[in-house]
Formats: structure tokens, C-alpha cells, sequence
């Protein structure tokens, strides 16, 4: 019985370490962005502490394999489960030491996991188990407890329970684990009260944080942004979070401003009408991210438009601006227009699946390209495949990031939508949110004239502002880049390397 009690804690800690990595590497990439940087570094940084746990746990008496086990587990089940409301709260009111926290926060728990797996083995040895069965049991329990965790995370706690939760939950299973191995093995442990108040401690710590979870990531949030927060929700893809101060909403996404209503007209004025003036006969247009409605608010007004299907990857993006009121008063109910059609899911895929299908313009508001999983959605491929969706007069246009302040990115974009064979036209517009935003045109034949006049009534377009967004001055060149493909992402780079001059 004994030999199963230590068995069955092997997948429990397995599952609660290897949360506590995946946790770290969700919470840095939502934070920091390029997600492959950080996960990578992260599960270096782990890999190496568990080494050192290991080695370290040599040095433990086999009579005290047991007692150690237990204050380990107390260890981790702290550090760990406390990990992302740490780190979170950290982030949010003193952003400098962010990075020291995350690493020391991994270090520690690596290395306390490093040694949970020897001082087990060992006590199954110690209750004379054959190495070859010892060694078996083990790591089949420790690989089964890691497949749990990794589909469970992405599929059900990120979303639902969201990554502070869920590291307090984490915390609470280790905790148990040691209360378990003090219940079961309290003949052979000393001082075993003091380690039963010490876990019904830690244990009231972290329920307490479980139950306030919500209060503290809106505590946290509160200091991140330093408005009001009137929405926030964790989804599987990302955490939307609404702000307002006085009569200024404002939509971040894992902590990026994607729009401010007193200015957003100026970024989407500029990225519809441009295209839809010079297509007086387009009749179906789709927009490629864009789930708040904002881009379509604009299309409609188009009466010679009598189709728009809108793709976006996050169900709970499109609900939120179809359904809540504040939201639904600025996109001007969009959603509820009959000739609307939309579709969450990812663009590349939804591409693929719709053999024939063709559209006079398209519309890509995707978010910057911050990590792998977007850039993909700026690569050769795909803008070979939206191509073979473009009417051949057609027009798209790429949200393409700042040309000032990120110019190695936006010309990035420009070679890339060249390298599949179509005509651009790149353009930029003053956003006071964001500064000098930039945008690209693109047909696949379609000789672009910049409009004189637009015939529906503008706040921020006219003739004069149209020609000043398609000049570029001496502090904006174009510069010669490569397009960004798949296999090296180099978009993503520059993408990161020029936000960082920019913010030095």
C-alpha cells in the first residue's frame, strides 16, 4: 500500500511541475510576447535547476528521505502555486524586476521538482522494490502525469480557470500530496504535528488565493492599465481586457492597446476608405481579424456592399462586441447588420477550406506581429493563398505596424505581399494612441489611384490628408528587407528588435 501511495504521488507532482513551467511560459509570452523565446528559455532555465535539484538531493540522509520529501512538497506547493499572482502583480505595479522574479520563481520550483523523483526512489528502495521494476513504475507515472497536465492546460485551466487560478490549484494538489505522505508514513516522521500545521497553513493560503483570484487579477490589472476595468476575460487565444476613463474605452489584448474610442476612427477610416472608395463595385468583402466590429462599422456603409464575412480566430472577442452595450454603441451594432456573416476561427485554415470562393476586397486587421503564431499570419504563404481569394481588380489592405517607429517590420510586410506578385501601395495616418501608424495596399492588377474625395461623410479623410498618408518623408525611406517566410519568421525579429530601440 505504501509502495502505491508513493507511486500515485509521482504522477501528482509530475502534473504540478510541469504546470508550473507551462504557467511561466503562458504568463512571459502574454507579457513579453515572442512566445518561442520564452518558452524556450524558461524550459531551459527549468531543465537546468531540476539538474541541480537532483544532484542536490544526494545529500539528503536516508533516514530523512521522507521528512524531506514532505517539506519539499510544502516548498513547492508555495513557490509554485503562488508563481503567477507573483509574477502577475509584479509585472503590473513594478515592471522592472519582472524578469529576475520569473527566472528566480522557475529556478526554485525546477529545482525543488528536480529533487521530488530521487528522494522517491529511494524510499521505494528503501522498502526493498527491484530497481527494474522501481525505475519502470516511476517514470511511467512521472510521463503520464506530464501528458495530463499538457492537454488539460491549453484545453480546460488556462481558459476557464485562467493561469493564477490555476496555479493556485496546483499548489493546493502538492499540498496534499504532503499531507497524504504525512497521514500514511506518520510512524516513521518526526515532529509530524508541526508539518500537519505547516501544510493546513500553506493549504489556507492558497485557497484564499484561489477563492480572490478574480479580485486579484483585476487588483493587478488596475495597476497595468490604471483605468477602470468594465470587461476582462481569459480565452483560450488571449486576455481581452476593456478599460474606461470617462467616455475613452479601451481594448487591450494580453496587455497591447488595440484601440482608443476617441481617436480609433482616425486607424479605421484610414484602413477601410482608402480601398472601399476606389471599388465602387465591390460586392463581397472580407475582413481577417477585426473582432471588434470596428472595420466593419466602416464597410457597411457601403451600400453597394452585399456581403461582408468577418474571421476571427476568438469567440469571445466577437461576443463581447456583439452583445455588450457600450460596445455595441461604437461598432454601431455591426454584428446585427443581416448582411453580416461571422466566423471564428483561424484565417490560414478558414482560407484553405474555401476552394472557390472570391472576395472584390479584403480587409486584414490582424494584431502586430508579436510572436510566431501571428507572424504566420504576415508570411509568404499566406498572403500567396489570400491572394488566390482576391478578385484579380481587387483590393486588400494590411493593418502593417509603424513605419516610424518599426520600419524594419513594415517594409518586412511590403516585400512579402511583393514576393507572391502583387502591386502594393504602402500609406501611413497619425493615430494620437499610437503615433505614425502604418498600412499596405495590395491588388493583384489593379493600377491604384489614391482617392481625390470619398463620398460619404469623414472626421478625419479628406483629398488633402489621402495624399499626405501615401508620401513618405525623409525620416520614413523605404528600406530593402526580405519577406518574412515561414521557416525563419524573420518578421517577428524585426518586429521585436525595433519596438526595442524604439522603447530605449
Amino acid at each position: 500500500m505504501t509502495k502505491k501511495i508513493l507511486i500515485l504521488s509521482v504522477f501528482v507532482v509530475a502534473s504540478c511541475g510541469l504546470a508550473y513551467e507551462l504557467i511561466a511560459g503562458a504568463l512571459a509570452s502574454y507579457l513579453l510576447g515572442d512566445s518561442i523565446l520564452q518558452f524556450s528559455t524558461i524550459i531551459g532555465c527549468y531543465l537546468f535547476a531540476m539538474g541541480v535539484g537532483a544532484h542536490l538531493s544526494q545529500y539528503v540522509k536516508d533516514e530523512h528521505v521522507l521528512a524531506r520529501f514532505v517539506d519539499i512538497e510544502l516548498a513547492v506547493g508555495l513557490v509554485g502555486g503562488v508563481s503567477a499572482a507573483l509574477l502577475f502583480v509584479t509585472f503590473a505595479w513594478a515592471a522592472a524586476p519582472f524578469r529576475t522574479m520569473l527566472y528566480v520563481i522557475v529556478f526554485l520550483v525546477g529545482a525543488f521538482v528536480g529533487m521530488e523523483v530521487p528522494l522517491v526512489m529511494r524510499a521505494l528502495n528503501a522498502r526493498q522494490t527491484a530497481f527494474s521494476e522501481l525505475v519502470s513504475r516511476v517514470l511511467t507515472f512521472d510521463y503520464l502525469g506530464a501528458l495530463a497536465v499538457s492537454l488539460l492546460f491549453p484545453l480546460v485551466l488556462a481558459p476557464h480557470l485562467g493561469l493564477v487560478r490555476t496555479g493556485f490549484l496546483f499548489g493546493m494538489l502538492n499540498i496534499g500530496v504532503a499531507l497524504w505522505t504525512i497521514y500514511v508514513f506518520r510512524a516513521e516522521l518526526a515532529a509530524v504535528t508541526g508539518r500537519v500545521l505547516r501544510a493546513c497553513a500553506v493549504l489556507a493560503l492558497l485557497l484564499f488565493g484561489f477563492a480572490g483570484a478574480d479580485r486579484l487579477t483585476q487588483w493587478g490589472e488596475h495597476g497595468l492599465f490604471g483605468d477602470e476595468i468594465v470587461y476582462a476575460t481569459s480565452t483560450p487565444y488571449q486576455r481581452l481586457v476593456i478599460t474606461r476613463w470617462k467616455d475613452d474605452l479601451r481594448l487591450y489584448i494580453n496587455g497591447n492597446l488595440q484601440f482608443s474610442s476617441r481617436d480609433e476612427y482616425r486607424y479605421h477610416e484610414a484602413l477601410v476608405h482608402p480601398a472601399m472608395a476606389a471599388l465602387p463595385w465591390a460586392k463581397r468583402v472580407l475582413v481577417l481579424g477585426g473582432g471588434d466590429g470596428l472595420a466593419l462599422r466602416e464597410i457597411l456603409r457601403y451600400r453597394h456592399v452585399q456581403h461582408v464575412t468577418l474571421v476571427d480566430l476568438d469567440p469571445a472577442m466577437t461576443a463581447a462586441f456583439k452583445s455588450r452595450a457600450e460596445l455595441r454603441q461604437l461598432n454601431r451594432d455591426s454584428f446585427h447588420d443581416p448582411r453580416v456573416t461571422v466566423v471564428n476561427a483561424d484565417a490560414a485554415i478558414w482560407l484553405q477550406q474555401q476552394e472557390g470562393a472570391m472576395f472584390d476586397a479584403v480587409i486584414v486587421d490582424f494584431p502586430d506581429p508579436s510572436s510566431f503564431a501571428l507572424g504566420k499570419l504576415y508570411s509568404v504563404p499566406f498572403y500567396g493563398l489570400l491572394k488566390k481569394h482576391l478578385a484579380a481588380n481587387g483590393l486588400m489592405v494590411v493593418q502593417s505596424t509603424s513605419p516610424f517607429f518599426a520600419p524594419h517590420a513594415y517594409w518586412t510586410v511590403d516585400a512579402t505581399l511583393r514576393e507572391v506578385g502583387l502591386r502594393t501601395y504602402p500609406y501611413h495616418a497619425y493615430v494620437p494612441s499610437f503615433g505614425e501608424w502604418g498600412f499596405i495596399l495590395a491588388s493583384p492588377q489593379l493600377e491604384y489611384r489614391p482617392p481625390a474625395s470619398y463620398g460619404l461623410p469623414m472626421r478625419f479623410l479628406n483629398g488633402a490628408t489621402t495624399r499626405e498618408m501615401f508620401a513618405f518623408p525623409p525620416d520614413m525611406p523605404r528600406l530593402a528587407l526580405p519577406p518574412n517566410r515561414l521557416n525563419t519568421q524573420s518578421l517577428v525579429h524585426e518586429f521585436e528588435q525595433d519596438w526595442h530601440r524604439t522603447i530605449r
